[in-house]
């Protein structure tokens, strides 16, 4: 007879408001980022990162009853929020029916696993932050931005010199 393998650990999340609580075994079975339009509208932001557990390891911990579920029939999908909170708690798809995949950001603590992938990465936005360098705003604490791309002019130089024709 075979001792059942103890998990690696615990990885615990819940919603915004606390109502719901869940865990998963670690180390998660995968992590990325989803840039689909149906990622960015259903959490309000230029993409969603997930990570991937197998159903069989993922526990609802605390406010079941809380839990509403969306079914998008055109995709094969369902998403779960918290009622009172509106965060948006598991992601299902039909065609892995063995796996949830709950959005990282929910999480406390580490998962075991990196979002090394991008799913539907040719609907990336124009508007999304790609790792631009960024600089502090002066007079905003904590506040930083990406500087405008167009190149300065020194002191003196006449900003219509290239408009000019050469003869």
């Amino acid at each position: 007879m075979t001792k059942p393998t103890s998990p690696a650990g615990l990885a615990k999340g819940q919603c915004l408001c606390g109502k719901v609580a869940f865990e998963i075994d670690v180390p998660a079975r995968w992590a990325w980022h989803d840039h689909s339009a149906a990622s960015r509208r259903a959490h309000g932001a230029a993409y969603a990162t997930y990570v991937g557990s197998w159903r069989k390891r993922f526990r609802i911990t605390k406010g079941e009853g809380a839990i509403s579920r969306y079914e998008d029939k055109a995709t094969s999908t369902v998403r779960s929020f918290c009622t009172q909170c509106g965060t948006p708690l598991i992601y299902e798809r039909a065609r892995s029916p063995h796996m949830v995949n709950i959005p990282r950001a929910l999480f406390s603590g580490r998962t075991g696993r990196q979002p090394l992938y991008h799913i539907a990465i040719e609907e990336l936005q124009e508007w999304a932050y790609t790792g631009e360098p960024l600089v502090p705003l002066k007079g905003f604490p904590g506040v930083v931005w990406q500087r405008s791309k167009k190149k300065r002019r020194s002191a003196g130089e006449d900003p219509f010199e290239l408009a000019r024709e050469e003869p």
